[in-house]
């Protein structure tokens, strides 16, 4: 079996170490530029965002809370106190789970899904100007599949969007 360049162990001075930092230094700036848009214009916070997204893309918009952080990426005390939050502003209730009484759901509320749906609005925008205005058009095809491939290749189960294979 033969090694390809992308399997050969990683040095310090790895000049391929780059591609990783220059993604690290673009997804923390992405991120917290999305977030300050939120905050400034919602007064949600991305991560709160994304809670309300997974909630209105799940059925019934409810989720367990435990599926909540798997999706969100967050410990499950963690999505507690954001939980909360939006709780507090209305956005989401807690409900007895249906299939079992002993656990908790998050259901996002009427006022939960309006407020998303306004925010989305930001967040799309922001998205078009933060990332997709950054990417030459021929290149951002390439740069989806990268991201395929290593969704992939960390987990094969997972339904990565447009996975193509060949």
């Amino acid at each position: 079996m033969s090694t390809t360049p992308a399997r050969l162990p990683l040095s310090a001075r790895d000049p391929r170490l780059a591609t990783w930092r220059n993604f690290l230094i673009a997804h923390a700036r992405i991120v917290r530029l999305l977030d300050e848009d939120l905050r400034a214009e919602h007064d949600l916070s991305l991560a709160e965002y994304d809670a309300l997204l997974q909630l209105a893309e799940a059925p019934g918009r409810r989720l367990r809370m435990h599926e909540l952080a798997d999706r969100v990426l967050l410990s499950r005390s963690g999505v507690t106190r954001l939980i909360d939050r939006l709780v507090t502003d209305g956005s989401v209730e807690r409900d007895l789970c249906k299939s079992d009484a002993r656990g908790a759901e998050a259901v996002l509320t009427p006022a939960g899904l309006d407020r998303l749906r306004v925010a989305s609005k930001t967040h799309l925008r922001g998205i078009g100007e933060h990332f997709i205005a950054s990417i030459a058009p021929g290149d951002l095809e390439a740069v989806g599949r990268a991201m395929q491939d290593v969704i992939f290749e960390l987990d094969p189960s997972s339904e990565a969007e447009d996975r193509r294979t060949g």
